[in-house]
């Protein structure tokens, strides 16, 4: 179960950086006015031509900026293989810790239901040398 969560835990991200792209592409797109620079494109003119390699290069600037800015993210979400191996050793630890605090108490039990039977015990002999 503790699996399904950190599975869940680390999907979450992963699916609101998918939604945050997809959000991003949405705005950025009509940034580009498409007809427009299909029409600039088109002319003859030089300075449009300039115009529409402009636009184009500023849109592919930016796209590349919020790739890296992703992938920078996904990485930290990522924890390294020591990393990793530390919180793994860290779970076990207070699983062992737990464990331990268990059995101490159950061996006191013992010795107190062993320190009660050997009472009943001398109690009966007790009685049985007295009869």
């Amino acid at each position: 179960m503790a699996e399904r969560e950190q599975q869940h835990q680390s999907d979450a991200p992963k699916e609101d950086m998918v939604a945050c792209v997809m959000a991003l592409e949405a705005a950025l797109l009509p940034c580009l006015p498409a007809r427009e620079l299909q029409a600039i494109d088109r002319s003859p003119h030089p300075s449009h031509q300039i115009d529409v390699e402009r636009h184009a290069r500023d849109f592919m600037e930016a796209a590349k900026k919020l790739q890296l800015y992703f992938i920078g993210l996904q990485r930290e979400d990522q924890p390294t293989n020591a990393e990793q191996l530390r919180k793994d050793i860290a779970v076990m630890e207070e699983e062992l810790k737990i464990k331990t605090e268990i059995i101490k108490k159950h061996e006191r039990l013992i010795q107190g239901w062993k320190k009660e039977l050997k009472d009943q015990l001398d109690k009966h002999n007790t009685e049985l040398e007295k009869v």
